[in-house]
């Protein structure tokens, strides 16, 4: 999605530990899945222009260094004494001997906690002991799962890797197990019993835990809680197993020069796709050549070679895998009394229901039905018109290729030529200063101790007017072979009060893949990738600005369908020309600026093809709701025509005899049953955002920054999510600002 970025890793909600659902994430938000990544960078734009200054500084950035000294951690700390808060980072497994051994520690302790529970009697048991104790129990294997989960996708080497998803496995069936501990159930129980007087969090807490117990199973039979477990902990690890399928598969297409007419001429001197005999070898794996490729290539067949390609990567290990999920998934379902695995996965988030989001969705296809018939006329015209074929029909590997032509032909945008106003660092550096005067921060580059990649970043966020330190975001910018091949957040170390009143400041990590610096030049990003930026440091605040006492509740441990909407309203500010004016500055010549009515064009541009791009992402929506909404064994032996059909009625149809569906990650990584979720935060997101256009200081009024620093992201999921919103907002949600924007008006 353009406007939802690589999605973030499974931004963990803690229960789901409780209940067994500790899933490894595949694809943020903040982002996107391998089939909605029409965001990721395309290939570079040929610039002959000598290297300069800010060339240099930049080719010293690719070291992760930069040319301004880097603070020491250890500044913060007298601060951070005051402010009773550990602000530290934390001690990364460097061999695989240490990563077992981490494990095994988090194992050992968190089983220590929880046998401290199981012995309570009911007059010695109370809040602290007992509900506040569970969320402590399961917090140092979170802290070491999420940094095993960093290594997985970072690591350069490849026993590390290995390891570090054994040790996944081995970590989420603890966590399944001590779901099923009956000793703490029964303690928590006889707690409730006492109906004890809550508020605020801890009556949160209380409520959730007991949500959870029972969705858990704990009330079933002792036979088929047993069953249960054994359902949970298999579902994790063809989980995973499912997302390192998609990681492992490296697939390539060889074409020759004329195969790819049409491409620019910096790809085709790109030393990394020329082979010996004068071929290029295009890896349908890799985002930026496919997208490249699937953007620029006239020729047709090359279009459609590589896209079915791409689309089968996965499908020899992944579709009798994925059968075997959905099985997996209707049977628990039916064990804990649901008719379907949506309605279970649905019932914590804000649809509540596999109904109302699939409504959501279907209100969205219908209501957007006569623009996609317009645009899909004006995109058959224009191949049309190019083949000489007046009865040409658009097909998916048209798609990107031909909007691509209607920006650079009705709009005359040429993305690649704007990435002279998008050098990395002066990106970085204007957005740092641009939520430093919102949300009331300062941003300061530290040294990052241990790097697992030499040019890793850190940045600490204090707070501006108490000199606070609030967090630590790892940056991990750049492509590399068997590195997580999007974009997205990843938790490190979450924020939580500990037991002797100090607050430990959250860590978080973004894995993204920018285009690096060359030779001649720094590193050069599009206006998407700018977008992308925007969002992914959206959710990196929403997790270090928490507030919230347990690591239940702590920065995005929000209902799924509302997690992407606090980061996807941040992808505004990118598109307001004063905002731009403050960093995207020509990196040759500092005073030339984006002009006001290119902006314009692409705003227009973007606009020309909002019905196919929302009914693209609705047909992931849809599917991903109909294989979970059925209860049917034929539909999960045959999920890839269900998803097929799907695709081909609401969008287009894939190539024949291909199942993009064995790679779309979302489906096993957290977001299953959750896909409509982008769409439903994309209107809470617009929502939201039209309360800062209306506010006297426009996209930077601090008064509306602080509020939403203090309703939304400081708050996480510590409250009713719906009071959250209200109170940000100040009056009760509308989808109103939504419709009007996708071109729907008045349609609700």
């Amino acid at each position: 999605m353009t406007r939802t970025k690589s999605h973030n890793k499974l931004l963990h909600r803690f229960p789901a530990f409780i209940t067994g659902l500790f899933l490894t994430a595949i694809l943020s938000a903040c982002g996107q899945s391998d089939n909605t990544d029409n965001q990721q960078s395309e290939v570079e734009a040929k610039t002959s222009q000598p290297a300069t200054e800010s060339t240099a500084k930049f080719q010293a950035n690719k070291a992760g260094e930069g040319t301004e000294k880097l603070l020491a951690l250890s500044s913060f700390q007298p601060a951070a004494k005051r402010a009773k808060v550990l602000f530290e980072l934390p001690v990364w497994e460097k061999t695989p001997t240490e990563i077992d051994t981490s494990v095994s520690a988090a194992i050992e302790k968190g089983d220590k906690q929880l046998d401290a529970i199981a012995t309570l009697s009911a007059e010695e048991s109370n809040f602290a002991n007992t509900i506040a104790a569970l969320d402590d129990a399961f917090y140092q294997g979170l802290n070491v799962n999420d940094r095993i989960d960093v290594i997985r996708e970072t690591s350069q080497k490849k026993a590390m890797r290995d390891k570090a998803l054994e040790a996944s496995k081995k970590i989420q069936a603890w966590y399944v197990a001590a779901g099923f501990r009956e000793d703490v159930y029964k303690t928590v129980v006889a707690y409730a019993a006492t109906r004890p007087r809550l508020r605020g969090e801890d009556a949160m807490l209380l409520k959730e835990t007991l949500r959870d117990y029972r969705r858990n199973g704990m009330a079933l039979p002792k036979e088929k809680r047993q069953q249960l477990k054994e359902l949970k902990t298999e579902l994790n690890n063809m989980s995973l197993e499912f997302a390192a399928n998609i990681t492992e598969a490296k697939v390539a297409v060889e074409f020759t020069a004329e195969e790819l007419a049409g491409m620019p001429e910096d790809f085709l001197n790109n030393k990394e796709l020329k082979t010996d005999k004068g071929t290029y070898k295009v890896k349908a794996n890799v985002n930026w050549q496919y997208i490249a490729v699937m953007q620029n290539a006239s020729n047709e067949e090359t279009r459609k070679k590589l896209v079915t390609v791409r689309s089968n990567r996965a499908k020899k290990k992944n579709i009798p895998l994925f059968t075997k999920i959905l099985k997996t998934r209707a049977q628990i379902a039916t064990l804990l009394g649901y008719d379907n695995w949506a309605d279970y996965r649905i019932e914590t988030k804000m649809a509540k229901t596999a109904k109302t989001a699939f409504d959501f969705e279907q209100r969205l296809v219908q209501g957007l039905q006569p623009k996609f018939d317009d645009e899909m006329v004006l995109l058959q015209k224009l191949k049309a018109d190019e083949t000489g074929n007046p009865d040409a029909k658009i097909m998916l590997w048209d798609m990107r290729y031909y909007k691509n032509i209607l920006k650079k032909t009705r709009y005359q945008v040429d993305t690649s030529k704007l990435k002279v106003f998008f050098e990395l660092d002066n990106v970085l550096n204007g957005m740092f200063g641009i939520f430093e005067e919102i949300f009331g921060l300062k941003i300061e580059a530290v040294e990052p101790g241990y790097k697992w990649v030499d040019d890793l970043r850190l940045y600490a966020i204090i707070d501006s007017a108490s000199g606070d330190p609030l967090g630590l975001i790892y940056m991990d910018l750049y492509p590399r072979e068997d590195k997580y091949g999007h974009f997205a957040q990843f938790g490190v170390t979450t924020g939580k009060l500990l037991n002797d009143g100090f607050y430990q400041r959250p860590v978080v990590a973004l894995i993204v893949n920018f285009p690096p610096a060359t030779e001649d030049r720094p590193s050069l990003l599009k206006h998407s990738d700018v977008e992308t930026l925007f969002h992914e440091f959206g959710h990196a605040l929403h997790s270090v600005l928490t507030q919230a006492k347990y690591a239940s509740f702590s920065g995005t441990s929000v209902p799924r369908d509302f997690v992407e909407a606090p980061s996807q309203m941040l992808e505004n500010w990118v598109w307001d020309k004063s905002v731009l004016d403050r960093f995207a500055v020509d990196y040759r010549d500092p005073s030339k600026k984006i002009p006001e009515d290119t902006l314009d064009r692409m705003e227009q541009a973007r606009f020309a093809t909002i019905a196919t791009w929302y009914r693209r992402q609705l047909s992931f929506g849809m599917l991903d709701l109909k294989l979970h909404m059925s209860s049917d064994e034929k539909d999960f032996d045959n999920f890839v025509k269900v998803s097929n059909d799907i695709m081909s009625k609401v969008y287009l149809a894939p190539p024949k005899d291909t199942a993009f569906v064995a790679s779309f990650g979302h489906l096993a990584g957290g977001y299953d049953a959750g896909y409509y979720g982008y769409a439903w935060a994309e209107a809470i997101s617009a929502d939201m955002v039209s309360v800062f256009k209306k506010s006297p200081g426009g996209l930077m009024d601090k008064d509306v920054g602080k509020r939403l620093r203090d309703e939304i992201y400081a708050k996480g999921g510590s409250r009713e999510i719906d009071e959250s919103i209200n109170a940000f907002l100040g009056r009760k949600r509308s989808l109103d600002p939504f419709f009007e924007y996708i071109g729907l008006g008045d349609k609700k």
